[in-house]
């Protein structure tokens, strides 16, 4: 595609040393300048791209989208004001813009979106539509899985996965919106279908600093969308931060909740198999079962719910759906190898996903309930003691630990996780260790919850990345210790 052909519909631009040439491939990344590509040169918060401008030149790549210009370069220079959104532009230019053709879901929130894309893909599948997701755990494309790097990725990345859907027969994709992208305009001009809200509390402060801020960043996704797919909004309505929401939105909404809304749950059965309700909605009234249990995924499952009937789905495939989704890694997920207590590993790494999770924990468990839990590094240190407390409220034994420490002294996360806590609590900053302790403490009829990784594979210290996975842990301590079994 020649660059002017790729640049049209950019505004305000200014092009210095106006030529055109092919452009082949477009890139952010220095390390994989190419010749005849487009390197744009993106603002991040730990590296500026304008310092790889004259690697680029040098690596022959064939123009340059800058939102500073570089000196003494006779290579086309395309300045714009935001570098990440004219990126995303051009990306959908050159794809072709690929997600028109797609009816595509995004859901944003603090808690619930990898649950939620999950159950929209069940949905989806039930309906007969070949699906994608994107999102915290992994990239699905088809039948096709790639690792994933964040929960959203750049626009260039979005988009060629966009394109790579398309060609692969994809109908339908369901992606997690986080708000570090919408602030920083990574889904810059997609194209949604329906856009979904499921909760905000407080997380990612060290980023946005004030709940304001992070509430402002995530009401993006629902106030600065383009019309040309008539999007529909579906909102929690039991949410606080939804009411507000639904008094900025200007395109049709559907709201859903356990208490008000228009999609509603009743009658609900709470068991370690899973959760049975009713769902009370516009098109129809039906009962189903999710083999997902905890409170929190019925919520879950009304916005996938309320997202069926936004895309005009019907109702009988959107029951079957919700009772065909499978376990979803690392999200309320127990731990089966014939033990007499039972285990449940869970991403819940904020304080109101933790307090979701151990509420619904502590209603199935007859006996003890067991906490293993830490705090991220170099992340929102202010929640630290209020997930201290949460555990105290409803742990009868905790074990407070290390999540990924990054760059920071575990034991100074522990210490600030410890002054929410005043009841006696065990110390065991090695995780390996410390979920040890917690099975090794449990009897029968206890539960151990071992909450803030979840589906997570590794764990990030200072100065490396290790393998670590909270499930590989508790399997094999039952692999080499006498499991006592369940009667």
């Amino acid at each position: 595609m020649k660059l002017f052909s790729l640049v049209q519909t950019l505004k305000e631009k200014e092009i210095l040393f106006p030529s055109n040439p092919e452009i082949l491939d477009l890139t952010y990344d220095s390390r994989q300048i190419r010749p005849g590509c487009l390197f744009a040169a993106i603002k991040g918060t730990a590296v500026d791209g304008h310092r790889f401008l004259k690697e680029a030149v040098e690596k022959k790549a064939a123009a340059l989208l800058v939102e500073r210009s570089l000196e003494n370069c006779s290579t086309p220079q395309i300045i714009v004001h935001n570098t990440r959104k004219a990126l995303a532009e051009c990306a959908d230019v050159f794809y072709g813009h690929p997600a028109e053709k797609l009816k595509l879901v995004g859901v944003t929130g603090t808690n619930g979106k990898t649950t939620t894309t999950y159950l929209c893909d069940s949905i989806f599948s039930q309906a007969g539509f070949k699906t994608g997701i994107i999102g915290t755990i992994q990239y699905k494309i088809g039948d096709r899985i790639q690792k994933c790097k964040n929960t959203t990725p750049e626009s260039l990345d979005l988009y060629q996965m966009f394109a790579e859907m398309v060609e692969s027969g994809v109908d339908a994709c369901s992606m997690e919106v986080s708000s570090h992208a919408l602030d920083q305009g990574r889904v810059h001009g997609i194209l949604f279908d329906t856009v979904v809200f499921t909760n905000l509390t407080q997380d990612h402060l060290d980023y946005h600093k004030t709940m304001e801020a992070y509430f402002e960043a995530k009401s993006k996704l629902f106030t600065e969308i383009l019309p040309n797919k008539n999007p529909k909004a579906v909102i929690n309505s039991d949410d606080p931060y939804g009411q507000r929401l639904l008094q900025k939105v200007k395109i049709p909404c559907l709201t859903y909740g356990i208490h008000q809304g228009e999609v509603r749950a009743k009658e609900l059965s709470l068991e370690w198999k899973g959760v049975s309700f009713t769902v009370l909605s516009p098109i129809g009234e039906f009962k189903t079962h999710l083999a997902i249990s905890g409170k929190f995924n019925v919520y879950n499952a009304l916005a996938a719910i309320s997202t069926g009937i936004a895309l005009n789905i019907p109702i009988e495939t959107i029951q079957k759906g919700i009772e065909a989704a499978e376990q979803v890694r690392g999200r309320f997920e127990q731990i089966h190898e014939g033990q007499d207590f039972s285990v449940i590993v869970d991403y819940a790494h904020t304080p109101d996903g933790l307090e979701n999770l151990l509420k619904s924990a502590k209603e199935l468990t007859k006996g003890n309930l067991i906490v293993v839990f830490g705090c991220g590094g170099d992340r929102d240190r202010g929640k630290r003691p209020l997930m201290g407390k949460i555990a105290e409220n409803y742990g009868d034994i905790l074990v407070i630990t290390s999540d990924n420490p990054r760059t920071e002294d575990p034991l100074s996360i522990i210490r600030e996780i410890e002054a929410g806590i005043t009841q006696k609590h065990e110390v065991e900053p090695d995780r390996k260790k410390a979920i040890e302790l917690a099975l090794t403490l449990a009897k029968p009829g206890d539960c151990v919850v071992i909450a803030g990784k979840g589906h997570e594979t590794y764990q990030i210290f200072k100065d490396k990345t290790i393998h670590f996975d909270d499930r590989e842990i508790v399997r094999n301590f039952f692999q080499s210790h006498a499991v006592p079994q369940s009667s």
